[in-house]
């Protein structure tokens, strides 16, 4: 599997964002929260997904642009997870950091997989 985050896989669409935070599940692992719900989108891919960071706990614009850049990078390293599991089918995501402190790449990539767990143990069921 290539490790790429393309366009086709960013959740872009505002009326897909508004659906998901009216009808989503959630899942959590300290400091990251992950909303889903499962949706035929447009994209050539299984997953859409996004990333948010609260303005609320991180003022400057520049904290908030970093941490996302890391959800992303971490994602993008790890959402083979996912794709792997044949029982995944189309779901868009949106990934909130809700953490008052900026963690380390190590940290997150840890973080980032054990949801990625707990979202494949609930699929499966």
């Amino acid at each position: 599997m290539q490790h790429s985050y393309k366009r086709e896989e960013k959740l872009k669409k505002s009326k897909l964002i508004d659906q998901l935070f009216a009808q989503g599940s959630s899942i959590s692992a300290f400091p990251i929260r992950l909303i889903y719900l499962e949706l035929e989108h447009d994209s050539p891919f299984k997953i859409q997904a996004g990333m948010s960071v609260s303005k609320r706990n991180f003022k400057r614009a520049v904290d908030r642009n970093k941490i996302k850049r890391l959800l992303r990078e971490v994602y993008r390293k790890n959402k083979h997870l996912i794709y792997q599991s044949e029982h995944t089918k189309k779901h868009i995501f949106m990934f909130i950091y809700v953490g008052k402190i900026e963690l380390e790449y190590s940290k997150l990539e840890e973080k980032m997989i054990s949801i990625m767990d707990k979202f494949l143990r609930i699929n499966r069921a």
